[in-house]
């Protein structure tokens, strides 16, 4: 049985030795060893390869996303935020946007940072979850939305300039929590 604890406005679950929690200012350099390598390739985030420490630190740490990180002996593996998809009518949507570290990657925490963030989500009031921009030949970030109950629900064309493919569709992906 999974259990879900909770500290003041830290929420931790351990899993396996992997502990989800939020993120925290102190979490900035870890975030950044994630965040760096997977914006530098240029394949599954839109943004710039030569973007700023402080600019993705600044967008991943923003007011308007809960922020979270998960943990394996005493190391963050991975991150991961929640935002609110829309505003006023459409704000029981959530939006989220995952990452895991290179050297953790296929080993897991996706799924279980998924499956927290459904958890986290429906106990912030959200009743489904939304990525508006899921990179078509991210292969392995489809195939994992789909075993996560996502659907694709809209295809645009050429959306992404892919560094190797060059212009690629990308997914709209959707489930009710």
């Amino acid at each position: 049985m999974k259990k879900l604890i909770y500290f003041s406005q830290n929420f931790l679950r351990n899993l396996n030795s992997l502990i989800l929690r939020k993120a925290n200012p102190e979490d900035s350099p870890f975030l950044w060893n994630i965040i760096e390598p997977i914006i530098r390739s240029g394949e599954t985030y839109v943004f710039d390869p030569n973007s700023s420490r402080e600019k993705m630190l600044d967008y991943w740490l923003a007011d308007d996303k809960q922020t979270y990180v998960a943990e394996q002996d005493g190391e963050i593996v991975g991150t991961f935020f929640l935002k609110t998809n829309q505003p006023d009518r459409g704000s029981h949507v959530v939006n989220a946007g995952f990452m895991v570290s290179p050297e953790s990657s296929g080993k897991g925490i996706g799924k279980a940072m998924a499956e927290f963030s459904f958890e986290e989500a429906r106990r912030l009031g959200y009743h489904a979850m939304q990525f508006n921009y899921v990179i078509k030949s991210n292969s392995s970030a489809v195939a994992l939305w789909k075993k996560m109950g996502f659907e694709i629900v809209g295809e645009i064309p050429e959306a992404f300039f892919h560094p190797k493919l060059g212009l690629t569709n990308v997914y709209v992906m959707y489930r009710k929590l």
